[in-house]
């Protein structure tokens, strides 16, 4: 362990069902063991949310082994996850870790709230009443016609927005009244924060998608759907962030009546693998990542050794 007076900033990568959350509490006993208190910061913006255990394969209380866990159950699911908030509450748990000795272990669910966490990573201003009125707009018009309006004002930003996504639109359209623009690329890698060593798992295709199917069958048998009837009643169809959740917007589908039990489990499944291969795309782009086969013996101890 480097002797410097700050702990450094562990983070680990990669896409979902790589095994980051096992290899992340291993890392900090094995700090523990060498008399380094380590701690775990959560960097998946679907584990904040109160309940949405199933569906997000929240580390249960044995799975994580006594190792403290920030930013996870911190949010009712009627409440918005944004990644500005997320990058200030994130930083700030890190903060209080090494402000304390201790090493945080950051732990990367969405590559862009990782991004925004460690880089120089500034978010345009809001207006709560131009923000009103778009999303009264979006209630009225859907999120199709509000995407063609975007791609009037900024055909970048259209094509880095899914028709579908209401939320994302209409932030897109918000920046670009208060500013302007809308810049669609992402800022510099350029640490904001100092210490920091990152490391990335990656599996061959065939082995992460094997590991995909498995994880939604078992949700399902673990009660996926009490969960996102239970959640319902407190409020999921009003949260904008996590109602969209993958899994729960399926399950949702199939208690609406629009499409089967079956259907929801494929979809879950091929859209899970989407974002997959999207989250390793964004952080293959990121040149600062040490990658390391997920399915090798002795990660821990290798990045222990390293740091």
């Amino acid at each position: 362990m480097s002797g410097v007076l700050t702990p450094p900033l562990i983070v680990l990568n990669g896409p979902t069902a790589s095994g980051k959350t096992a290899l992340a509490v291993r890392v900090a006993q094995l700090l523990g063991e060498r008399g380094r208190a380590a701690e775990i910061v959560n960097a998946d913006s679907m584990l904040v949310y109160r309940g949405m255990d199933i569906g997000t394969a929240k580390p249960t209380a044995t799975e994580r082994a006594g190792i403290t866990h920030h930013l996870v159950d911190i949010m009712d699911v009627d409440q918005t996850a944004s990644v500005a908030t997320f990058q200030q509450l994130a930083r700030t748990a890190i903060a209080d870790c090494r402000a304390r000795g201790v090493v945080p272990i950051l732990v990367g669910g969405s590559a862009l709230y990782v991004h925004a966490i460690l880089d120089d990573f500034e978010f345009p201003g809001t207006d709560p009443a131009v923000r009103q009125r778009l999303e009264d707009e979006l209630a009225v018009f859907g999120a199709e016609e509000m995407h063609r309006r975007l791609a009037e004002l900024s055909p970048d930003a259209a094509a880095d927005i899914l028709p579908g996504n209401g939320r994302r639109i209409v932030r897109a359209l918000e920046v670009i009244e208060l500013t302007g623009s809308w810049r669609a690329t992402l800022p510099e890698w350029r640490y904001a924060l100092d210490g920091v060593w990152q490391w990335g798992l990656e599996l061959p295709r065939d082995v992460l998608d094997e590991r995909i199917e498995q994880r939604v069958q078992q949700m399902w048998a673990d009660g996926l759907l009490a969960e996102v009837r239970a959640l319902v009643e407190r409020g999921l169809r009003q949260g904008r962030t996590a109602s969209r959740a993958l899994g729960y917007r399926q399950v949702l589908a199939y208690l609406d009546g629009e499409i089967s039990e079956e259907e929801a489990k494929r979809q879950t499944v091929a859209g899970t693998r989407r974002f997959a291969r999207k989250q390793l795309g964004w952080f293959r782009r990121d040149p600062r990542i040490n990658w390391l086969a997920a399915d090798a013996p002795g990660l821990a101890e290798a990045i222990v050794a390293d740091v």
